[in-house]
């Protein structure tokens, strides 16, 4: 016990080395609530949303912006996720979509090239796009139920449409009841994102967010 004691400061002053490193490799950005949103995050952030666009990659201070402002969002859906005890899907729910990226490439060897071109691996994107499909089934089942879509919205829909597609010589112009399944689909997701953007509003009014602006500069 007594060695144990008498190695206690320099386990200390070890421990508090690798703190300082670790902050100087990973530094706090962002803190949502109690959650902690760092300068890794930002930039994998940055780099993956490049490589999925197929974007050129840009690591500027407006970028980080936008992808502070895209973590911290995520972060916040997160915290719904916790306080209503959804179930995550297992991450080989991801592998599909994994399988339509590559798909992008003509070969495997450019999909492999190019990963380590913007920087990222197979391990982070596989996360990533797991995280896209847990997104998406979470919103469909955080707002879907809530959405309602009458008669009259369909046919206002169609009338824009109509006047459109006449505008444009379309011929033959579908029928209202051709397009009533589509239009309704439509109108469905365009209502989810916007209840998806007014509660991200009302959140953000609750959740404290504090900035270390020095590091998305």
């Amino acid at each position: 016990m007594r060695r144990l004691m008498s190695m206690l400061p320099l386990v200390l002053f070890a421990m508090s080395l690798l703190h300082v490193s670790a902050e100087i490799i990973d530094r706090i950005a962002i803190i949502v609530g109690n959650q902690i949103i760092t300068y890794g995050q930002i930039n994998e952030d940055i780099r993956l949303t490049a490589f999925l666009n197929r974007d050129k990659l840009e690591l500027s201070a407006e970028q980080r912006k936008k992808a502070a402002d895209r973590l911290i969002e995520q972060t916040l859906v997160r915290r719904d996720m916790d306080l209503s005890r959804y179930p995550l899907p297992a991450m080989e729910d991801a592998v599909a979509a994994l399988k339509d990226i590559q798909a992008r490439f003509s070969t495997p060897a450019q999909y492999q090239q190019a990963l380590p071109e913007y920087g990222i691996t197979e391990e982070a994107l596989q996360r990533r796009l797991w995280w896209q499909v847990t997104l998406m089934h979470f919103i469909d089942f955080r707002f879907r139920p809530g959405i309602q879509v009458s008669d009259a919205d369909i046919q206002a829909y169609y009338r824009q449409q109509l006047e459109k597609w006449q505008k444009q010589g379309t011929n033959p112009i579908p029928s209202l009841d051709e397009s009533r399944e589509s239009i309704e689909q439509i109108l469905t997701e365009q209502r989810i994102d916007e209840a998806l953007d007014k509660w991200l509003a009302e959140t953000r009014t609750q959740v404290a967010v504090r900035y270390h602006d020095e590091v998305l500069q």
